[in-house]
């Protein structure tokens, strides 16, 4: 069932006095599990609800509209489906103890994948939950695959379900509907021959799996080598040479790469980034796959309505991984704006040296990093860093932070440039 949140002012559901709190239980008889069924269902002009208000009385309400017109019923958000794997290289398992309370959340919901592109197992679907993909056509949906052999999986994932995934896939491509894939790769685990495998059996599903993301797997001091390890850089390197040669494939036979070194794989193996043109549409920037070259466009088209600021010093904050974009564009932003730029690389004490991400630097960090703050100067943090309620990863609100860092002014920007322009 779905409960109602808001009520559009003016709405068809304001005319009928709908409240706010009312869970929706069936339309047109059929039951509301959730918003995607809310809103498939809603589609229909002529509408019977099923209702169950707050103070427990059940109504039915008949509704005509015309096409286009909005009922007016904004839900509240689902619960989660949260993830019954025991993945081995599971990032949660590594959180320490004080992390900010909603990185506990193992989600892995299929609604979260359509609506927000977040990455689904589909371990958690039964045959009824494959057919209502189908059947309410979600689609794209974005799969961590990790390796398609069975036994393989199985062991990643720690899941007897996990060895279905071909099948699953097979099953969705079949009946129309697209997906994104992702390999977390773990060494000795699921790269070399076995990479080679999962390539080949994805690519033999057809169209329908659009991409194919090799991400090199991210741990913390507190889940390092229990079991898996990092990659190393001949590793890295490696994989990049099997996923390029494959592309070769995809370009002959379909006309795109297809599958996608993530840029976290070129720094470890300490390989120059691919030119723009190896991303072919780009829509994977989210899972680290072209995020880099993004930024660099995104810097070059901003700098030039960068404003002069009145502050002699700028120090921008980041992870190790950006560290050498920053400087390389140091001395332009430098001279845009009429101050004398500095970056600062902040190390990750929270979750230990080998993550070098902006976005899950603690403010604690970067307190540490930026020491004592004077008055004319501009500190600009990674917004990535900040969540919606302006928290760090380690809960420190940004308002301590800020205040902590008095006098200095202290501002955040998804793109530097952008940040800049907004001052």
């Amino acid at each position: 069932m779905v409960r109602i949140a808001e009520i559009e002012s003016g709405s068809v559901a304001d005319e009928l006095h709908l409240e706010i709190g009312t869970r929706i239980i069936r339309i047109n008889g059929q039951r509301v599990r959730d918003g995607i069924d809310l809103t498939f269902l809603l589609a229909d002009t002529t509408l019977e609800l099923e209702t169950v208000s707050p103070q427990g009385e059940t109504t039915l309400y008949d509704i005509e509209r015309e096409p286009g017109e909005s009922v007016g019923i904004v839900p509240a958000p689902d619960t989660i489906r949260e993830c019954g794997n025991k993945c081995v290289f599971c990032f949660i398992d590594g959180n320490p103890k004080d992390v900010r309370e909603s990185l506990w959340l193992r989600d892995d919901d299929f609604r979260l994948s359509f609506t927000y592109g977040s990455y689904v197992t589909l371990t958690n679907l039964g045959p009824r939950g494959m057919e209502r993909l189908v059947e309410q056509r979600i689609s794209p949906l974005y799969v961590s695959v990790h390796a398609t052999e069975p036994e393989v999986r199985t062991r990643l994932l720690v899941n007897d379900r996990s060895g279905l995934i071909m099948d699953q896939l097979r099953y969705l491509t079949e009946n129309g509907l697209s997906v994104h894939t992702q390999v977390v790769l773990c060494p000795e685990w699921n790269d070399g021959a076995h990479l080679d495998r999962t390539m080949d059996d994805l690519f033999s599903l057809g169209e329908g799996v659009l991409s194919l993301s090799v991400v090199p797997v991210g741990l913390t001091k507190y889940n390092l080598e229990r079991p898996v390890r990092l990659l190393t850089t001949d590793e890295a390197r490696y994989a990049i040479e099997q996923v390029d040669q494959f592309r070769v494939t995809a370009m002959r036979e379909r006309g795109v790469g297809w599958c996608y070194a993530a840029d976290e794989l070129y720094l470890i193996g300490q390989r120059d980034l691919p030119e723009d043109a190896y991303y072919d549409e780009g829509a994977l920037t989210e899972n680290g796959v072209g995020a880099l070259n993004q930024f660099g466009r995104e810097f070059e088209k901003g700098l030039d309505s960068v404003p002069e600021l009145p502050y002699p010093r700028i120090r921008i904050v980041t992870g190790r991984s950006m560290e050498p974009f920053f400087r390389e564009r140091a001395g332009r932003l430098s001279e845009a704006t009429g101050g004398k730029v500095d970056v600062v690389s902040v190390v990750n004490e929270f979750y230990g040296d080998s993550v070098t991400v902006a976005g899950l630097l603690a403010g604690e960090d970067i307190q540490a990093s930026l020491g004592d703050a004077v008055a004319d100067e501009l500190l600009l943090l990674p917004a990535e860093a900040v969540n919606a309620d302006g928290l760090f990863i380690d809960s420190m609100p940004l308002s301590d932070l800020t205040a902590a860092l008095a006098p200095a002014t202290v501002a955040t920007g998804h793109e530097i440039t952008e940040c800049l322009k907004s001052l």
